[in-house]
């Protein structure tokens, strides 16, 4: 091949890069966080949840993104590790990075505009919070201390269907795990994350009822698991059932059960974000 006709392949290979890149940069259009990996994170949660990428496709390039995105390798390599985290996405050698997982369109609908990010990092936090609140909680409750507990417990059941679908009894039940520990720097951080934890209830609340036959047996019947580790004083097993509880609250509220038919829920993800 000649010289001029070189460089018309090169102008057209060049071309077709350059459009490749803007039909990634429409296709993930960053919302405005604060944080950059947040930015990339949740656009493409959006993407998953509205079918505009499903299992099995794979993802654009580190490259492709950084571009499309206007940001550093780095910054991209840190959303697609908390995508990894999720089990949403998964890494081949040479390959790439590939859908494994979607969102439910429900979650999105129901979601905080803007701060899915943040209300799925309050679930990870929870885990971690909630397994050893409720551990210590069943080495130190007192007898007032159970009562609380059961009476929260008792409230969700009665206030599943009312207005708020329950969430300030469930929100109420969690507090007075905390409280039960004796360390009242439980409750202090628990009284942190009062907006994303109510919002986080809520809106698993709100999706349950779209199901509630199903969805509320299987609510009560974990935090039955909770309390009757508490009340039985075994610690490890009260912080087993609240780590499932939560990761299968998590997990339901974002449909993952739903699509994935037998498979059990795990817990939540594994690194932190």
């Amino acid at each position: 091949m000649g010289a001029r006709g070189a460089g018309i392949v090169d102008d057209a290979a060049g071309r077709a890069r350059e459009a490749d890149i803007a039909a990634q940069a429409a296709f993930f259009a960053p919302h405005r966080q604060e944080s950059l990996p947040d930015q990339i994170y949740e656009q493409i949660l959006i993407q998953l949840g509205t079918g505009r990428l499903s299992v099995g496709e794979r993802l654009p390039s580190e490259t492709q993104l950084s571009r499309a995105f206007g940001v550093s390798r780095p910054v991209v390599r840190t959303a697609l590790a908390r995508l990894r985290a999720d089990g949403l996405i998964e890494s081949r050698q040479g390959a790439g990075s590939f859908v494994v997982r979607t969102l439910s369109a429900d979650f999105m609908g129901e979601a905080p505009s803007g701060a899915i990010a943040e209300l799925l990092r309050c679930y990870e936090m929870r885990v971690a919070l909630e397994g050893e609140a409720a551990f210590l909680a069943a080495e130190r409750r007192t007898a007032r201390d159970l009562a609380a507990i059961e009476a929260e417990a008792a409230r969700l059941a009665r206030e599943f269907d009312g207005p708020d679908s329950g969430a300030a009894a469930d929100v109420a039940f969690h507090r007075a795990i905390a409280a039960a520990t004796q360390n009242h720097l439980f409750s202090q951080v628990m009284e942190l994350l009062r907006r994303p934890l109510r919002d986080g209830i809520a809106t698993a609340r709100r999706l349950a009822q779209r199901s509630a036959a199903m969805r509320l047996p299987i609510v009560l019947d974990e935090h039955a698991a909770v309390v009757d580790a508490i009340r039985a004083q075994e610690p490890g097993r009260a912080r087993d059932a609240m780590r499932a509880h939560i990761g299968r609250s998590r997990d339901r509220m974002l449909g993952f059960e739903a699509r994935r038919g037998e498979t059990p829920p795990r817990d939540i993800p594994r690194e932190t974000s």
